[in-house]
């Protein structure tokens, strides 16, 4: 029986990543590898988390976005700190992964990255 081919994923090994997930949290590091379930193992992880609603609604006030619309429509635009801290190898579940962010890198070609 042939092997299944390679899953899409496969092709950024290696690269940083960011994945956002449904609770809102960004994971952000070196994919490590996947599996047919979408799965994301990441290493070198760092994990962002947004603050709490009330301090997002307090911050809405302040800088004058969508207050009185009901909208929610400038809460994107929203100037506030995600807290961070390092969780090293981290597995992510394809169930609660909601987007998937490729860095890129701009520099001089050739590679190596010397001096």
């Amino acid at each position: 029986m042939a092997d299944p081919p390679p899953s899409p994923l496969s092709t950024y090994l290696s690269r940083t990543i960011r994945v956002h997930t449904t609770d809102s949290r960004i994971f952000v590091g070196q994919m490590k590898c996947t599996d047919r379930e979408c799965n994301i193992v990441l290493g070198l992880a760092q994990e962002y988390r947004p603050p709490p609603d009330s301090v997002l609604q307090t911050k809405a006030v302040e800088q004058g976005i969508g207050s009185g619309s009901g909208s929610g429509s400038g809460i994107a635009k929203l100037n506030v700190q995600f807290s961070s801290r390092y969780v090293g190898l981290v597995v992510v579940p394809g169930k609660y992964i909601r987007k998937i962010e490729v860095e890129e890198y701009i520099g001089g070609g050739g590679g190596g990255g010397g001096v």
